[in-house]
């Protein structure tokens, strides 16, 4: 067998290995270490090649950016905990719910603003689902579209900041967690858009199916309504922009005071003082928080430990060189790249997490796109797009998983009158998914809803350069104005004058 032929054998064994359905992190070690030791009898490396890895591993652990991961999931969690979801989503659907789907809207604008707050899909989720999906269903609401809403709303998490997969990105890809943050709000204003604009042309064509809601029920009106949006939104708000503020996070602000190791730690001491005030802080909610943070972050550490191991026996069996020699051949260059490398990851989100995505396909995709000219930032951006769109796949996206599972426990509480079947779950996501595909084309084709909150690099043609050296003439010059000497062009005239001056005698 020829070296060449056994990086595309690895890259099968590795898409065989996922669907398995074993744990990934302890898939990619076997099987990384497996064709290692391959590699090594067929004699394509030496044995001193693996003993990089502790290295790597040492690197990881050591790798002070990940530490930005259990903060802000710490940070999230108590946020999710302490009621905050829910007393948004109730003063923002008294606000808006009179309007013709104005729960929809309610439910759009308050995913958007825990996205930045809390972090969590599943979190998310499910508490504006227990919430919001009695009152739509009480009112009238289509059931396709109240679950496709509370669904897309949750997921909007993964791209709006801080998210934990751009900080994933920002290390994969070798950019500032900053300029990913930068990046990603382009992307999420805009879906949150195009989600609004759904709404409102389903409001009419189908007004049945958003209904508005009598103002008689009420219970707040008026300044007091106000106030009740404003309490719960504005210390969430500034604890958000503080943390994304010290880190060069938000558009205008070029400057970083903190690094995200350091920003998420701040967030963390403010969650916990927002908690407090809302006196909701307790010994359980700090243990709940504190026990799905490790969670998390195992995880991620051991996928990250696992990736590495299969990455680094992929490299050395010149798996890279395979990989760009397979994309940088498609037709279309940069637009045509982009396009099949958006299909795979779409298709590869059906069995695979964000997360796995990040550590195992990224390493892979980030050398080739960063030859092709193609900025790492707009580049990680869109496969975050891209990836969100795993939580929405029918029918294995995992917020679709979660609703179901609310939707029973409220049927079974006799919350509903009806159960919610699992068909018009699938139904109701697909426009959804179409939606989110749309952003993926708009910021495949528009860069600047990505490019446009980062400093603009000045870029310097090099066939323009002109470098100008003295001329001969020039460069005695100055030395020869020592010691009260003049300069030769003057003197050889005054010489000439005076000879001319002797023959008139």
């Amino acid at each position: 067998m020829q070296m060449e032929n056994f990086a595309p054998i690895m890259f099968g064994g590795l898409v065989l290995t996922m669907l398995i359905g074993f744990p990934v992190a302890f898939s990619l070690a076997f099987l990384g270490l497996a064709c290692g030791l391959f590699a090594i009898s067929m004699d394509w490396f030496p044995v001193s090649f693996m003993s990089n890895l502790p290295l790597n591993i040492f690197g990881i652990l050591s790798n002070d950016l990940l530490l930005a991961i259990p903060f802000f999931t710490f940070m999230g969690a108590i946020l999710e905990k302490c009621g905050l979801a829910e007393d948004m989503l109730d003063s923002m659907g008294q606000l808006f719910g009179t309007v013709r789907g104005g729960l929809g809207y309610s439910v759009i604008i308050v995913g958007f603003i825990l996205g930045a707050i809390t972090g969590t899909v599943a979190g998310q989720v499910i508490a504006m689902a227990l919430i919001s999906l009695p009152v739509m269903i009480r009112y009238g609401y289509n059931m396709r579209y109240a679950t496709g809403v509370l669904a897309a709303s949750g997921t909007i998490t993964q791209l709006v900041p801080p998210s934990l997969v751009l900080v994933v990105m920002a290390d994969q890809l070798g950019r500032s967690v900053g300029d990913m943050y930068k990046g990603a709000w382009g992307p999420s204003m805009l879906q949150v858009a195009i989600f609004a604009l759904y709404t409102f042309a389903l409001g009419l064509i189908k007004p049945e199916h958003v209904p508005g809601i009598p103002k008689e029920a009420r219970t707040a009106d008026g300044f007091h309504l106000w106030m009740k949006c404003l309490r719960g939104i504005i210390p969430s708000a500034f604890l958000i922009f503080a943390v994304l503020g010290s880190m060069g996070g938000l558009p205008g602000i070029n400057t970083a005071i903190a690094t995200p190791t350091e920003a998420g730690a701040m967030g963390c001491v403010g969650a916990l003082v927002l908690a407090a005030m809302h006196k909701r802080l307790d010994k359980d909610l700090i243990w709940e928080a504190m026990h799905s943070t490790m969670r998390l972050t195992a995880m991620v550490v051991f996928i990250l430990i696992g990736s590495r191991v299969f990455s680094m026996v992929f490299q050395g069996v010149d798996g890279a060189k395979w990989v760009e020699h397979l994309l940088t051949g498609l037709p279309g260059g940069q637009v045509g790249f982009l396009v099949v490398v958006n299909i795979f990851i779409f298709f590869l989100a059906f069995f695979l997490d964000f997360f796995e995505i990040a550590f195992i396909i990224l390493p892979m995709l980030g050398p080739v796109a960063d030859k092709m000219g193609i900025d790492m930032v707009w580049f990680g951006v869109l496969l975050c797009v891209n990836m969100q769109t795993s939580f929405m796949h029918p029918p294995f996206g995992f917020a679709l998983f979660y609703l179901r599972g609310i939707a029973d426990t409220l049927f079974k509480e006799g919350r509903i009158e009806k159960p919610v079947k699992s068909n018009d779950i699938y139904m109701g996501a697909i426009p959804w998914v179409i939606m989110q595909l749309v952003l993926v084309v708009i910021v495949i084709f528009v860069p600047e809803t990505v490019t446009m909150f980062l400093d603009k690099e000045e870029k310097v043609d090099l066939d323009k350069v002109v470098i100008e050296m003295p001329t001969e003439q020039e460069a005695p010059e100055a030395e020869l104005k020592l010691e009260g000497t003049k300069p030769s062009g003057e003197s050889a005239a005054e010489e000439q004058k005076r000879m001319e001056d002797l023959f008139k005698k």
